[in-house]
């Protein structure tokens, strides 16, 4: 009985072995196919002409300016900044709303106070934020580098216009 019991041993771990020996081999494959598919990405694609510099945009004939990347920047941290701040006074009228409706009860009291305390905390680091960012702008750097809140977004260039 102890002999079959050997057996058995030995015949899971050559199982095993050759389990390994085969997983290996498949990573191997697949490792190398990355590399064509990546070969084959580079070398079959087509060239792209979408930056023709001769095709000029009339602004007043599309009814709009086209913003630059400075505009959009500048557009997206206000709106971090305006959703971050409706949040907080999202959480705070939710923990308020918690409060009343807690009938007494101290642990539901104080989840509400935990989280009234932490939308109070989280306005007074983004006012903090704020009042940072606004004074960098104007005091320090004199609004010649901005950094999108009250002004729009400076950024330089690399290549100077002949």
């Amino acid at each position: 009985m102890l002999h079959s019991g050997l057996a058995l041993d030995k015949q899971k771990r050559v199982e095993y072995d050759l389990f390994n020996r085969m997983s290996n081999k498949i990573k191997e494959i697949v490792s190398s196919l990355k590399y064509l598919q990546l070969l084959g990405y580079l070398t079959f694609t087509a060239p792209v002409f979408a930056q023709d510099p001769t095709i000029q945009v009339n602004a007043t004939a599309i009814g709009f300016k086209i913003p630059s990347l400075g505009d959009l920047l500048t557009f997206l941290i206000r709106a971090f900044f305006i959703i971050a701040g409706l949040a907080a006074l999202l959480v705070l009228l939710m923990g308020a709303l918690a409060w009343v409706t807690s009938g007494g009860n101290k642990e539901n009291v104080d989840k509400a106070r935990d989280k009234i305390t932490n939308a109070v905390i989280g306005l007074i680091v983004i006012v903090a934020v704020l009042a940072v960012i606004v004074t960098f702008e104007q005091i320090i750097f004199g609004n010649r580098l901005c950094l999108g809140l009250s002004c729009p977004i400076t950024i330089p260039s690399l290549l100077q216009a002949p």
